[in-house]
Formats: structure tokens, C-alpha cells, sequence
């Protein structure tokens, strides 16, 4: 026996959202959506040609659809006619796969994805579903939709550069001697750019259009063969100028796009080639990708940002700005790992946003060892003399202070530091151990008073058992939030191009996730309150509540 199934008989068509559960993600997303005040939405209007399809509903779609890992903008708008889901939300109307595109890479998308962001913290925080005291911040390289193989290092580039300014300036040399040109620049060692390979070229022109001149106005044949044999030459070096010209012109542009950058693609330009975690083949290569920077708390995204630079610790300035400009929100103590504890960072941290850097320095785990604290050779160890200003090493002799120095890194940034010599070292028992350097007879200590307040600082606040119970979340807060969107969601890669595309697609992303997890929770304290029949069980049964009582998707990604 079976159930009746019968294709031909004939039905009325339901309403699609009596098929849609109360806990489905499209409720969640709807929810959401419409909780956005429609100022975040003028940046849409156009007031000229054919209507365009309501802000609102592309954004439900699109954000349906990310979050059931579906990103590209043709299986979206399938999803308009095979997914219930979308097709309640679209209330059946299907845009195209173009207009899905051209909506997800509109210019007021940011500006309408932070607004999205500020609401939705602003329900966690009336729902008391995060701790408005701290946020965790860190990074994962995420890769950008480029050929691993379109890369341009800033190395090659400038050796290529250099070797191609070497032939130009003997082209120049030998065509100013020839009194071809006259002087085009005014000392020996100035750099040959592509508008002195532009005049060259221009002036080589006019020769060989004199040239040309002259062969026709010569009737000996000979007279006419030497004219020709010199416009050859004339025609191969104008030839060759172009040549340097044009390549001239490609490294500076190139060195342009590189800014401050060491290397960059040529599919996506705003990527950045860097080591990345996912790494099947272990032959460290590079892949072109973006440093994805999150703030967390309680595993929920409460802002985000891109960065093309590989390294965590020069992001930090930034990203606390745009935490306070753009999300409007930056809590009282920033926790984050020891790939953020720079001098810089804790100087800004304290003096530009008067907030608690809950950040441990590189060192800061080796000094808790055993093993450091009685190795008797380390200068950290030493005995320091405070009135003399000196220390005393494990041989009983003294390191005096000599005089300041000032240092400046790469980024320019100067220190000051003060330097500790000893008079003699000669005859120690210990000099092999405690000199190691073959340019250094006696012994010197360098010490940044600056890091040393900023570090004693971070070992105090680090010590403290309510902020030690801080730092300790962190790996369990932001760590789950990277793993929650790279396994979880499936976003590993991106499906645009371009630093401002890359932007609003990682935001729709972060977004869904946010709601995925939001459902998780409220499931299961509703299903913790539906066995024990205890209504303290639940957050809030306000409207703001009710607003976000469905937004867990278990569900295979079409209903």
C-alpha cells in the first residue's frame, strides 16, 4: 500500500509562508532585514530610468543564500525558483543573476553591511547575549579569487628597474654626445624616467624624418646608401627607446600598485601573496589573499576589517579605528594574542583610546618558564643598580650606562634606547658564554625604558585573575568564529576581486554567520525551557526577542 500521490489532481496553491518553519533562516534573515531603518536603504534610490527591484528583498536573498554557502550570484537567483525559502523572501520575483551581482558590489553595500552590524549588536547586547566590557581580536588569511601564478614582487621589479635605467642612461650619454638631444638632466646620477625616454624618442623622430628628407634629395647612390646605413641605426635605437620607454612606464606602475606592499597580483591587484594555513602540498608557497581582521565576543562577529599586509601586529591601529568609526563600538579592554604586542600597539592602545591591553608581548610565555628565570647569563637577571644606573654581572663586574641611541625600523618608527657597556671583560670565566658576537670584545646591554614600562604593565594586568579569565576565552572565543566560517560555512575563497567587492562579500558572510549562531543559542535554551517548563530558561521574551526566534538553519541548503 502507498501513500496517495496523484500529479493530476487538481489543488489550490498555499501561501509559501505557511510551508516556511517558525525556526527556519529565512525567517532570521527577514527578521533582521526589516529591523534595518530604511535611512540605510536611500543610498539606493535613483530617480531616472526603469524601477528597480526593492533594496530590502535583494539584500534578504543574497544574505539567505550566504547563509546556506551559496556565493555565487548565478546559484542565488537559481535559488529563486527552487528554494522556498528565497522564493518567500523574493515574494517570486526572480532578478537576474546580473542584477544580484550588480547589487552586491553597489558602493552604499558597506555603508548598509555596518549598519546591519550595529543593529545586530545592538539586540545581543538587549538580549545580554555578549559582555560589553571586552572584544577579541584576530586575524586568518582568507584567499582571494586569483591565479597563484599572476604575482609581482617588489624585488624583481625594482632589479629589473634598475638594470633597464643602466641602459637608458648609456643611450641618453651617447645620444647627447652625438648632439642629438640636448641636456635633459642636470646631474650625472639622476634617474632617466619615461618622460626623458619620451623626449628621446621624439627627438629620434625628427632625425629620421631629416634623414628621410635628405635620402630623397640625393641622387648619388652612394651618397644615398651611407644617409640610409644611418637611418638604420637611427630607426634601431628609436626602436629600442620605445622599448625602455614602455617597460619604464610598467615598473613604475607596478611599483604604484605595490605602495607600501611587497607583492601583489595581477588578476586582483588589492591581494597580497602570503602563507596561508591551508597549505595541502607543505611547500610554503604563496597565495594571493587578504588578512581578515574580527572582533568577537561570545563567538559572535561585532566588526571586521581587510588588510593586505600578511603580518597581524601593523593592523591593529587600524582596526581599532575602524571599530570605533565605523561599528561605533570599542569596549573597555582589547584582548588579543602576542602577535599584537608591539611597543607601538600598547603606547596607542593606552594614550590614543585610554583603554586595557590585555596583550601578552612575544616573550612573555618564554619569561614564565623556569628555565629562564635562573639562567644566570641573561640580562633580565642581572642585578641593576638604581642609584649608579648600572647592573652587575654574574662575574661580579660592571655595566655602565654610556649613552642614548635612537633606532628607526623599517616603518619609521624611532626608539630610544639606552646602551650599557662594561669597561673590561677580559679574563671572565664566562666571556663565551656571555659574548657571542665575534665584533664585540666587551659587553653591551640595549634597553628600551619605553618597552620595558609597556611590558612590566602587561605582566601586571596579565596577572590580575579577573583579566587572566579574560585572556583565557580568547582562543575559545575568535578561534570558533574562524573555524565557524572557514569549515561550517565553507568561505575559504573569495568570488570577487577588488579590496572594496572583497569587503562586502566578507561582511554578508560574517553576517550569516552571526544569525547561524544566534538560532544555535535561542534553539537551545527554547528547547531547554520546552523540557523543564521553566520560563527563566529564556533570554527575553520582548519583541526584540520574538523579532530573532528563528535563525539556525539545520536544514539541507533547499526547502
Amino acid at each position: 500500500m502507498y501513500k496517495d500521490y496523484n500529479m493530476n489532481q487538481i489543488t489550490i496553491p498555499l501561501n509559501i509562508e505557511v510551508m516556511i518553519p517558525e525556526d527556519d533562516i529565512a525567517v532570521a534573515v527577514n527578521d533582521l532585514v526589516e529591523s534595518i531603518p530604511a535611512a540605510a536603504f536611500e543610498g539606493f534610490d535613483h530617480h531616472f530610468g526603469a524601477s528597480s527591484h526593492h533594496p530590502r528583498m535583494m539584500m534578504k536573498i543574497i544574505l539567505c543564500g550566504y547563509a546556506q554557502s551559496v556565493y555565487s550570484g548565478r546559484k542565488i537567483a537559481a535559488l529563486l525558483t527552487d528554494s522556498l525559502r528565497v522564493m518567500w523572501l523574493s515574494q517570486n520575483r526572480c532578478p537576474s543573476y546580473r542584477t544580484i551581482n550588480r547589487f552586491r558590489i553597489h558602493p552604499h553595500m558597506s555603508a548598509l553591511i555596518e549598519e546591519a552590524f550595529i543593529q545586530f549588536r545592538g539586540q545581543l547586547q538587549a538580549n545580554d547575549m555578549i559582555d560589553a566590557d571586552a572584544i577579541f581580536i584576530d586575524g586568518t588569511k582568507l584567499e582571494a579569487n586569483a591565479n597563484k601564478y599572476t604575482f609581482v614582487f617588489r624585488k624583481s621589479v625594482e632589479k629589473h628597474q634598475e638594470a633597464l635605467r643602466a641602459q637608458s642612461k648609456l643611450m641618453y650619454d651617447t645620444m647627447y654626445e652625438e648632439m642629438i638631444i640636448p641636456a635633459l638632466i642636470e646631474e650625472s646620477d639622476e634617474a632617466i624616467t619615461a618622460g626623458h625616454l619620451n623626449t628621446m624618442h621624439q627627438a629620434l623622430e625628427t632625425v629620421e624624418t631629416d634623414l628621410t628628407d635628405t635620402i630623397d634629395a640625393t641622387e648619388a647612390v652612394e651618397d644615398r646608401k651611407g644617409i640610409r646605413a644611418r637611418r638604420s641605426v637611427i630607426r634601431k635605437t628609436k626602436k629600442r627607446c620605445a622599448d625602455l620607454r614602455e617597460r619604464e612606464m610598467k615598473y613604475t606602475g607596478q611599483l604604484a600598485t605595490l605602495g607600501d606592499r611587497n607583492s601583489y597580483s595581477k588578476t586582483d591587484p588589492d591581494a597580497t601573496f602570503m602563507r596561508m594555513k591551508e597549505d595541502h602540498i607543505r611547500n610554503g608557497q604563496l597565495k594571493a589573499g587578504y588578512n581578515l581582521q574580527v572582533a568577537s565576543n561570545n563567538q559572535f562577529v561585532l566588526g571586521f576589517a581587510l588588510y593586505p599586509n600578511p603580518t597581524d601586529t601593523r593592523t591593529l591601529g587600524p582596526f581599532l579605528n575602524t571599530m570605533l568609526e565605523q561599528f561605533q563600538h570599542l569596549p573597555e579592554k582589547i584582548v588579543a594574542d602576542a602577535g599584537y604586542g608591539s611597543e607601538a600597539n600598547y603606547e596607542m592602545i593606552e594614550d590614543d583610546y585610554e583603554r586595557t591591553a590585555l596583550i601578552p608581548y612575544n616573550t612573555y610565555y618564554k619569561e614564565q618558564k623556569k628555565a629562564y628565570k635562573t639562567d644566570e647569563m641573561h640580562p633580565a637577571n642581572w642585578s641593576y643598580d638604581v642609584e649608579n644606573d648600572r647592573y652587575i654581572c654574574p662575574d661580579g663586574r660592571e655595566i655602565r650606562f654610556e649613552r642614548y641611541a635612537n633606532r628607526t625600523n623599517t616603518y619609521g618608527e624611532t626608539r630610544q634606547l639606552k646602551i650599557y657597556a662594561s669597561d673590561d671583560c677580559s679574563g671572565c670565566a664566562r666571556y663565551d658564554q656571555c659574548i657571542k658576537s665575534d665584533r664585540q670584545i666587551n659587553k653591551r646591554i640595549q634597553k628600551n625604558m619605553n618597552l620595558e614600562y609597556f611590558k612590566a604593565q602587561a605582566r601586571r594586568t596579565l596577572s590580575m585573575k579577573e583579566n587572566r579569565k579574560i585572556y583565557q576565552q580568547r582562543k575559545i572565543d575568535i578561534e570558533t568564529v574562524f573555524g565557524n566560517l572557514k569549515a561550517n560555512l565553507a568561505f575559504k575563497r573569495f568570488s570577487v576581486r577588488g579590496a572594496r567587492k572583497v569587503k562586502i562579500e566578507t561582511g554578508l558572510a560574517l553576517l550569516a554567520l552571526n544569525l547561524r549562531k544566534f538560532r544555535k543559542i535561542q534553539a537551545d535554551r527554547l528547547q531547554k525551557y520546552g523540557k523543564s517548563g521553566d520560563s527563566s530558561e529564556l533570554i527575553d521574551e520582548s519583541p526584540l526577542f520574538l523579532v530573532f526566534k528563528g535563525l539556525y538553519v539545520p536544514a539541507p541548503f533547499f526547502l
